[in-house]
């Protein structure tokens, strides 16, 4: 498994994001707020962290839900997964909604969602005219079947 140093500034008063158990790919991010915040039912709110990082050239940090709040409240990210890019250098925040019928209030230092750091590729397009065959073909939604 590959280890990749990342500069992190923590202005959240709470621990940093970890990893669960040994096999986590997601590190736990919490809640940074000066008051709780209540979220009716599909209200949403940006969540601040108090975290900012420094990402090296060729990564990027995705925020995604927590599985446990999503089925047992549900309680989602709206842009997911979010992207934060290397150059990136401000607070990383959650766009957090409540797809639940109840309220649900979020409290400072809560867990709200995770984050994975992963490399990624970037493209260079090769402009044509025409692309290979494939079995699939154009087939979209569904083309499967149920």
């Amino acid at each position: 498994m590959d280890t990749v140093r990342v500069k992190i500034i923590n202005r959240s008063g709470h621990e940093l994001p970890a990893y669960e158990t040994p096999h986590s790919a997601g590190m736990d991010v919490h809640a940074c707020l000066k008051e709780p915040i209540t979220l009716g039912p599909l209200e949403r709110a940006l969540i601040p962290t108090g975290l900012r990082i420094q990402l090296p050239v060729g990564y990027e940090c995705q925020m995604r839900p927590r599985s446990g709040l999503a089925l047992k409240k549900g309680i989602s990210l709206v842009n997911t997964p979010g992207t934060i890019d290397a150059d990136y250098r401000g607070e990383i925040g959650a766009i957090v909604i409540n797809l639940s019928n109840e309220p649900f209030t979020i409290n400072d230092g809560e867990r709200i969602c995770q984050m994975v750091v992963t490399r990624y590729t970037r493209v260079d397009w090769e402009p044509a005219t025409e692309l290979d065959e494939t079995k699939r073909g154009e087939g979209a939604f569904g083309h499967t079947g149920l």
